[in-house]
């Protein structure tokens, strides 16, 4: 292995000059990485491919193993240590070579392992060799549960012959290992003694290391309860902490004398001297070049001012002021090369810098004792970087996020937690493609990220013989100057101040210019813009309308009809362009030469934008490769093009932005390729995003996608909220129904019953309802009972299109929701029962009240009993009244919510009755329980505060003045309201933390009615294999539901660690289970795989498991198939099992929504190509550190077993036509096309959008939807009302539906029939689309065409020559040729 170069820093001799110059040198990292590999003898030579054992870390204990020469005078001891970071090795290593040269009392042996090692069996296999005859063992911060098991297991068969075990900080399983003569731990939490109380993590303490370091403060009041020998066993536990936390080669030489004196039987009689530990502060300020450490920020600042070494501008009241977070152990050992260049850097580039270190595992305190000044509570940082990696209360045990929050909130000031590799060696890193160790990941990325933290870039990587952190001089410099330029916006004013606002534009068109979820995008910028104006930011020449606004960016007046560019901001010469951009060469081998044509008038690259003052509105081109079939099918995506290269050029080197901010979800930037998380400088998101501080406007419910944006491009996201939602209600034919089946409830028990029941057939026939119900042949005699279950079932089917709820029209920012608007949604959050919170679901209380459980009645209503139907229908509607009624009391005569808290009071106090209980008084319900109701209208009115709140501008605000966006999470705002009020920095979930308990019982629900449905269709017959699909914001939202929904599928149960983190699986017993295990073929979003590389590795391994359970095969289909195909393939079955895929790292999705929505393709088998090549690479959880690999034989076996295919819907805004996801990565048509028998298998998708969870056929799905959007006049007309991106909208929903019938064939032909009658029969609405937005109609145009010609919809030749006419029509006017 490389013996990489450490950094060059050594305190005694460096002079600040010399260190400064380091900034100007440009080490490119892989400088670092000598050719040649000299081995000193001492050494062992390590093994390091880039695949190695397949593990994450190839480094091996041997390099951390001393063995004494033998001296036959002195007896030998020997020490084994396992710890989480490498930091202690060089001080152990001088401690034992120091005892070991003065040749007295003992010769002294040591071994140390990484826990991250003992993944390797062999490795393991060693460490238990080498504790048969150790005589201590030492562990310190032992958090990951998997491995923690196996160190237990290991120490705990020989802990008894142990003369001293010793374990810091760790699980409390390992804590209770802890051995030192008559002292122990054993009780660990259970005891009541007061040793052990101070062991409790109590939640709000940041755990064990604080309880710990208090137990060393409070020491002498506690050993008086213990008797005198066991006090002195005690006393010295605590020495040994003292010493260990000590951390200096000095501290731990009287540490390993003091234990062997007093433990080791051998050296019982000598007596060995030892010093007392020397203490250091345990947090204070440290400065490599200071004389001591300080206690005290005025000291620190007062010996600042006096330095010689430093420069005027360095001392100047006007220098940038960085605060550093250090972990104290780095410094006390000695290992801390990779603070002193931070430190360094950024004083080199002109900042002041305070670091601040601590000892335990809670900095929020020493942040605000020395970032803040305690007499005017100011901040005396302008931004702060923790070095750290871990969260800022709890490290890598319990965390607090809010009093992080709280923390940071009075500090005010951006927050970036950077990363020193922990697991990985700088090489290991520098060959993943994965990047992060996932472990990391989990640790000092997500979690960081619930503190608001942002922008994790690794600064520092390990030596494999050292085990010393070193600097990687490149990362250093980009996290250096990223910290500077957002300090900057806290200093500079605003009228200075250079705003570059991105737009997106996807598929590449002019008519989709300003694509974002949900959001009208122009009307949004215009009200930014106005807001800024007001607020003092130069943005001259804006102008006075938002459709004056696209006017000028796609072109002057004429461009809507005659030129095919956007307006040209600036050309770039190819000179330029590879003068400003020094990744330029990289991207000529997926490019050829600049300037390419994309983006290019074939001499200069174009910037296509609009420049108002100081605000630049650019468009951000597109992969480039969406029009290329073949490029589509490349299993890996291909590099940015010039032109997009060139944008951020501009941006940051000519436009010379202070801030970037993308405007909505999403671009292309985050999704370039590179390492999944922890980017190095060949990654091209960091290259692009460059030194430019990025702030994004993220839709609150998308926190995955958010999540990525974060760590692939750093940044500081801000969410926004998706419309209110409405009710589909009906229209046309569907009205004309429910109003026949009201009148057949009133008039069915006399003659006219029969004569009813017969137009509701032939109604429900025209509404092409005939496919969703059973419906009998008109003019059949039928009994009153079957007549009454036809009608249940239409109205069943009727009530679900009326109640789904749908976004209506678009968001602007900073325009929040009136309270009428927020019905709807307040009805959907009153519909969940949250058991959490004592709160019961209103559907729930209301059932109550007519002696029903509503699960009963939800179960009625799916069979269509004619009664239960009518009660769900009569509960849906007293919900509405009683929250509308509630509603209308708390707003005042413009429709906004005066004062909640103050009306609430009055409403909830005595003498006034409340406004729900009027309403039910008039009802059936009127005896509805008065306590839950109040419980539940408490918790309506909390929500109803957050819902209309607006913190959306503020927040942009915030950021571009260099302030604290506090971070809040993402995901359905009905399922967990406290993703609102909208405006915070968007974070995901703990990934350790999923599937939760909850999630796991919802998930068997579901599975049972999937099993259930696709026997019924079956004739019985259980599947034996579900090919599904696993996303990432799903999983966010449901806690991990669809996770869940795969482990029960194969019949396997998380298992929960004590921190409530899941890293572990057991299989459910067959007879538990009461079925076949049943085999899966799981499809991880790009998305999905970066979020939960873990889960992946939890599913790997439970499949696996499975796979070996000695079980017949009829009753366990994943050991049935995985040894069918092991015997084809030639293969172990282990291998056979692979069933977890997704995309190569740094790629995503399929790209057939890519090809579909650019209409570049030839037929089904090409998409379907594409599918196999893009998703066809397995996790392994054997071998998690080589990433993802192509495994295309396993993965076409395993899905040609599939008999169902599956993807779950899990909240109302977001459907099966709304976004191109679904499609992309649906295999139905492909399996069939695998199958030997070439039979569909079925398509199901699961619908938890609401309390009654359905599994309902795909094809039922697609119905739905169709009518809920697509043709419901409520729909569209909302939609229109946007204007220019409400057409494109209409027509993006089209192209999806075409996605569908391509992918999976199960759109009925009737869908596009109603749908050319709705948009290209109707005169007027025809001229509203052509007029609004020309470039998306032609789309539509071109969409219907395109359905007809690939045989998805069967129609009358005038309407297909009807569509050509219009076709040309259209293109003439955006070509401006007049006719």
């Amino acid at each position: 292995m490389a013996s990489l170069v450490s950094s060059p820093f050594t305190l005694s001799n460096a002079k600040a000059d010399q260190l400064s110059s380091l900034a100007q040198k440009h080490f490119f990292l892989h400088s670092f990485l000598p050719k040649k590999i000299n081995y000193t003898k001492s050494c062992v030579r390590v093994k390091c491919a880039a695949i190695g054992n397949g593990l994450f870390t190839q480094t091996t204990p041997e390099v951390r193993r001393i063995v004494p020469e033998k001296d036959q005078n002195l007896p030998t001891v020997k020490f084994v240590y396992v710890v989480l970071e490498a930091q202690y090795q060089s001080s152990i290593t001088a401690a034992v070579q120091s005892l070991n040269s003065n040749k007295k009392y003992a010769s002294f042996e040591v071994v140390g392992y990484l826990v991250e090692e003992l993944r390797d069996e062999s490795t393991y296999k060693v460490f238990c060799k080498d504790l048969e005859d150790a005589n201590v063992f030492i562990g310190s911060l032992i958090f990951v549960e998997e491995l923690a098991l196996k160190i237990k297991a290991a120490v705990e068969k020989e802990r008894d012959r142990l003369d001293a075990v010793l374990v810091f900080p760790s699980m409390p399983e390992v804590m209770r290992l802890n051995k030192l003569g008559s002292f122990s731990m054993s009780q660990l939490g259970q005891s009541k003694s007061p040793f052990f109380k101070l062991f409790k993590g109590k939640k709000q303490s940041a755990g064990f290391a604080d309880s710990m370091l208090k137990l060393v403060r409070t020491l002498p009041k506690v050993l008086k309860y213990l008797p005198s020998d066991k006090a002195q066993d005690a006393r010295l536990y605590i020495l040994s902490l003292q010493y260990w936390l000590g951390g200096s080669p000095d501290n731990l030489q009287n540490f390993l004398k003091m234990i062997s004196g007093s433990y080791v039987p051998a050296l019982k009689a000598t007596k060995i001297e030892y010093s007392e530990p020397v203490l250091y502060l345990d947090s204070g300020i440290w400065h490599p070049l200071a004389p001591c450490m300080y206690d005290d920020v005025k000291e620190y600042l007062n010996w600042y001012g006096t330095r010689r070494d430093a420069d005027e501008k360095l001392k100047s009241p006007n220098a940038p002021v960085i605060g550093l977070v250090l972990q104290r152990s780095h410094i006390v050992t000695g290992d801390e090369s990779h603070y002193v260049a931070v430190i360094m850097e950024l004083e080199a580039r002109g900042a002041k810098v305070i670091p601040i270190f601590a000892g335990g595992l809670d900095f929020s305190g020493p942040v605000e004792k020395y970032f803040i000044d305690p007499i005017t509570k100011k901040s005396f940082v302008n931004s702060v970087v923790s070095l750290t990696g871990f969260a800022l209360v709890g490290g890598p045990a319990r965390q607090d996020h809010p009093r992080a929050v709280e923390a940071l909130r009075r500090l005010d000031v951006p927050y970036i937690v950077a990363l020193p590799l922990v697991f990985q060696t700088t090489e290991e890193w520098l060959n993943s493609t994965l990047g992060l160790h996932p472990i990391q990941v989990a640790l000092q990325v997500a979690l960081p990220e619930l503190d608001g933290g942002m922008e994790p870039i690794v600064f520092a990587g390990r030596d494999p013989r050292t085990g010393k952190s070193h600097a990687l001089h490149k990362r250093v410099e980009q996290l250096c100057t990223r910290a500077i330029r957002w300090a900057e916006l806290k200093r500079k004013s605003k009228t200075g101040k250079k705003l570059a606002i991105t737009v997106f534009s996807f598929p590449p068109d002019k008519g989709n210019v300003g694509t974002a979820a949900y959001l009208n995008v122009f009307s949004s910028i215009f009200s930014v813009l106005k807001d800024m104006q007001g607020d003092g930011y130069n943005v001259e020449g804006l102008p006075e309308t938002s459709e004056a606004l696209i006017e000028e960016i796609l072109h002057d007046k004429e461009a809507q009809f005659s030129s095919p560019n956007l307006n040209v901001a600036y050309k770039m010469s190819v000179r330029e362009y590879q003068r400003l951009t020094p990744y330029a060469t990289a991207l000529e081998e997926n490019w050829g030469k600049p300037p390419g044509n994309l983006n290019s008038d074939g001499e200069n690259l174009l910037v296509y934008g609009k420049q108002y003052g100081n605000v630049f509105i650019g468009v951000q081109p597109t992969f480039g490769y969406e029009g290329d079939p073949m490029r589509l099918l490349f299993s890996k995506s291909a590099s940015p093009h010039h032109g997009f290269a060139a944008y951020y050029s501009f941006v940051e080197k000519i436009f010379q932005a202070d801030a970037v901010l993308h405007f909505g979800t999403h671009g292309s930037l985050e999704f370039m390729p590179g390492k999944q998380v922890g980017m190095s400088d060949v990654c091209y998101p960091d290259s692009l995003i460059g030194n430019i501080p990025n702030i994004y406007y993220y839709a609150a419910n998308n926190p995955s996608e958010a999540t990525i944006a974060k760590r692939r491009s750093y940044a500081n996201t801000i969410s926004y909220l998706t419309p209110p939602a409405e009710n589909a209600g009906l229209y046309k034919g569907l009205k004309q129904l429910s109003e026949l089946i009201s009148s057949y409830q009133s008039l069915k028990d006399t003659g006219r019953g029969p004569q009813i029941v017969n137009s509701i057939i032939s109604t429900a026939r025209q509404c092409n309802l005939d496919k969703d119900v059973d419906l009998p042949e008109e003019g059949e005699e039928i009994s009153a009972k079957e007549r009454d279950l036809v009608v249940g079932k239409v109205y069943s089917k009727i009530m679900e299109i009326e109640s789904r709820l749908l976004p209506c029209g678009l968001h602007v920012i900073g325009e929040p929701p009136s309270a009428l608007e927020a019905v709807a949604t307040l009805v959907n959050i009153a519909a969940l029962d949250r058991p959490e919170d004592g709160i019961f679901s209103l559907p729930a209380i209301l059932a109550e009240t007519v002696g029903r459980e509503i699960e009963d009645v939800y179960r009625g209503s799916d069979k269509g009993i004619l009664k239960d139907v009518e009660l769900i229908r009569q509960i849906t509607e007293a919900s509405r009244g009683a929250i509308t009624a509630f509603v209308e009391q708390t707003t005042n005569k413009k429709g906004q919510v005066v004062d909640v808290a103050d009306k609430l009071k009055s409403i909830l106090g005595f003498g006034i009755n409340e406004p729900w209980v009027q309403y039910f008084s008039n009802t059936k319900f009127y005896r509805a329980d008065r306590q839950k109701l109040r419980t539940l209208f408490e918790f309506l009115g909390e929500c109803l505060k957050l819902i209309v709140a607006d913190n959306e501008l503020g927040s942009l605000k915030q950021a571009l003045e260099g302030k604290y966006v506090e971070p809040g999470p993402g995901g359905d705002p009905i399922r967990n309201p406290k993703v609102l009020p909208t405006g915070k920095n968007i974070h995901a979930l703990d990934p350790q933390a999923i599937p939760t308990t909850a999630a796991m019982q919802s998930a068997k629900i579901v599975v049972d009615r999937l099993i259930e449905r696709q026997k019924a269709d079956n004739g019985g017959k259980y599947p034996e294999t579900i090919a599904l699909v696993l996303w990432g914001t799903d999983n966010i939202k449901t806690y991990g539901e669809s996770l869940a929904q795969v482990l029960w599928m194969i019949g396997v149960r998380p298992v929960a660690d004590t921190f409530g983190r899941v890293n572990r699986v057991e299989p459910v017993s067959l007879e538990e289970l009461g079925r076949p295990r049943i085999d899966v073929v799981v499809n991880c979003s790009g998305v999905f795989r970066d979020l939960f590389i873990n889960q992946m590795n939890l599913l790997d391994r439970a499949v696996k498991m499975v796979a070996e359970l000695d079980e017949p095969a009829e009753q366990n289909f994943v050991r049935k198939h995985a040894l069918e195909q092991a015997q084809a393939l030639g293969i172990e079955v282990r291998e056979a099992a692979t069933r977890v895929f997704s995309n190569a790292s740094g790629s995503y999705s399929s790209n057939i929504n890519l090809a579909v929505e650019n209409s570049t393709w030839n037929d089904e088998k090409q998409l379907q190509d594409m599918y196999l090549s893009r998703k066809s690479f397995a996790f392994d959880c054997d071998a998690p550190g080589a990433g993802m690999s192509e495994k295309r034989k396993v993965f076409e076996m395993a899905l040609s077993t599939a008999d169902a295919t599956f993807q779950n819907l899990d909240s109302s805004e977001i459907s099966l036509t709304d976004v191109s996801h679904y499609f992309d990565s649906d295999p139905t048509n492909l399996v069939q096309n695998l199958r030997k028998d070439g039979k569909k298998p079925s398509a199901y998708i699961a619908d938890t959008t609401t309390a009654n969870a359905q599994v309902r056929t795909l094809s039922e799905t697609v119905r739905l939807d169709a009518r809920t959007k697509l043709l419901n006049p409520k729909w569209y007309e909302g939609m229109l009302s946007s204007g220019y991106e409400g057409v494109r909208e209409i027509e993006k929903r089209l192209t999806n539906t075409v996605g569908w019938s391509a992918t999976s064939g199960q759109v009925d032909n009737w869908v596009y029939e109603e749908a050319n009658t709705t948009f290209i029969q109707d005169e007027e609405m025809l001229k509203k689309l052509v007029n609004t937005n020309p470039n998306s109609f032609r789309k539509l145009v071109q969409t219907f065409l395109e359905a007809n010609g690939r045989g998805y919809w069967e129609t009358s030749q005038e309407n297909i020559e009807r569509l050509r006419q219009l076709y040309s029509e259209v293109e003439d006017k955006i070509e401006g040729i007049d006719r």
